[in-house]
């Protein structure tokens, strides 16, 4: 009969040998262009937002351009955007706000290189204070950095 304590060793060794993965070396890939696709957020009734997201994304991620016509593409397709009910303080807060994205490198011969989906998540507070009339802006805002710090992170930037 084991001991609980090599059961639990075992269990333990077992669980970190099933967490381990191997990761790609994409910081060696040079980014030559970056596009953002949020047509799936626009396709989902949020085509207003989805229109201000795009062009804040591509700000936040333009400084991982580091190769000419030549490099990598980095696309990135924006899959969701919630934001929870929020009026201050932890006990109104129904959850966090997330906005969801899928990052791919592309090759310069048009083959998938990498391919990391992005969930950023964040507390509605993120924002500042929620009786501002642009606090759900601020949040978006919080939300697409936090994102792009994700990708950046990623895929090596």
């Amino acid at each position: 009969m084991f001991a609980r304590r090599t059961i639990l060793t075992g269990f333990a060794a077992a669980l970190l040998a099933g967490c381990q993965t191997t990761a790609q070396t994409a910081s060696a890939v040079a980014i030559g262009a970056i596009r953002v696709d949020t047509g799936p957020l626009a396709a989902k009734g949020q085509s207003a937002t989805a229109a201000a997201i795009r062009p804040m994304l591509e700000r936040e991620l333009a400084g991982l351009r580091t190769a000419g016509r030549g490099g990598a593409t980095l696309e990135v397709t924006v899959t969701g955007l919630y934001l929870t009910s929020y009026a201050g303080g932890q006990a109104v807060t129904l959850g966090n706000d997330t906005l969801e994205s899928e990052a791919r490198l592309i090759g310069a011969d048009g083959r998938e290189i990498a391919r990391y989906p992005i969930l950023a998540i964040m507390a509605p507070s993120y924002g500042g204070a929620w009786y501002r009339p642009d606090v759900d802006q601020r949040r978006i805002e919080a939300l697409v950095a936090s994102n792009a710090q994700w990708i950046r992170r990623a895929v090596g930037g």
